[in-house]
């Protein structure tokens, strides 16, 4: 199958163009999630500019991953509104419908903790589900397109393997092909790393610093500390359900303000 004429056809893994002016992309207002008696988010607000990236941070269970599948349209949640780029927002006060939960997840894509590839189809078919099945797109471009990005992260050569043939570490850079071949908006990854044994963490931290050098807008729940100083523009200590301290990578993570991101950082930190 021949590649993709870089004159003709976008490079897959540069992000997509700006809406509309280069202000914010994402923004989040009073999101709240409830479990039963338990309250996990308690009106989060959060703003991503376009073209920059967003750590989340804080202990296990401080509604980190919850917020980040809000946001993906994967929770259903209980107030609060999401809007992404000027011109699509929600209202998360009422019920969804399925065209507006299909909108929400056509402008982003989730990069999961464990993969979450489908183990009966190759590598080559689990790139092409989504754009080929949800997005419609032609199969024949869809599959030129997944081989460039498989190839841009090394794995050429594993299109036809099946995910039980891949090291965690490649099963992880096919999730992010995975989501960059649904040209979304924003990318949402959920600890991309916890998975992996120690020695493969860093093919996937390089393939995420090269994404936010090109552009791309990002939102990264990760443990990786001295990653989320390298790679993200802003920090967000997340405790509790609510957002404890939001600020610049270097001051949040240098020089917390707040005593509990303090306390939480010594903790991790030493």
């Amino acid at each position: 199958m021949s590649p993709i004429d870089p004159v003709s056809a976008p490079d897959p893994l540069e992000p997509p163009p700006p809406a509309r002016g280069s202000g914010p992309l994402l923004t989040v207002r009073g999101l709240r999630k409830r479990f039963g008696d338990h309250e996990v988010l308690r009106s989060v607000d959060l703003t991503v500019r376009r073209g920059s990236v967003l750590a989340l941070i804080g202990p296990s269970g401080s509604g980190k991953t919850t917020a980040l599948r809000c946001l993906n349209g994967l929770e259903t949640a209980d107030a609060g509104t999401i809007e992404v780029g000027s011109e699509f927002s929600i209202d998360l006060e009422r019920k969804l419908s399925t065209a507006e939960r299909a909108a929400l997840r056509d402008r982003s894509a989730m990069v999961f903790q464990h993969y979450n590839l489908f183990p009966h189809k190759t590598v080559l078919e689990n790139v092409v589900e989504g754009p080929i099945i949800v997005q419609r797109r032609p199969a024949a471009q869809a599959r030129d397109e997944a081989r460039v990005l498989l190839e841009k992260v090394g794995l050429a050569d594993k299109a036809d393997a099946y995910p039980f043939q891949l090291s965690g570490g490649q099963q992880q850079r096919v999730g992010i092909v995975r989501a960059l071949a649904l040209r979304p908006e924003l990318l949402l990854f959920d600890e991309p790393t916890s998975a992996l044994d120690p020695e493969l963490v860093g093919d996937v931290l390089d393939i995420i610093s090269e994404l936010a050098k090109e552009g791309w807008t990002m939102v990264i729940v990760t443990h990786e500390l001295q990653f989320a100083r390298d790679v993200a523009h802003e920090v967000a200590f997340v405790d509790g359900g609510v957002i404890v301290e939001h600020g610049p990578a270097a001051e949040v993570l240098g020089n917390p303000r707040h005593a509990r991101t303090q306390q939480f950082l010594k903790r991790l930190l030493r």
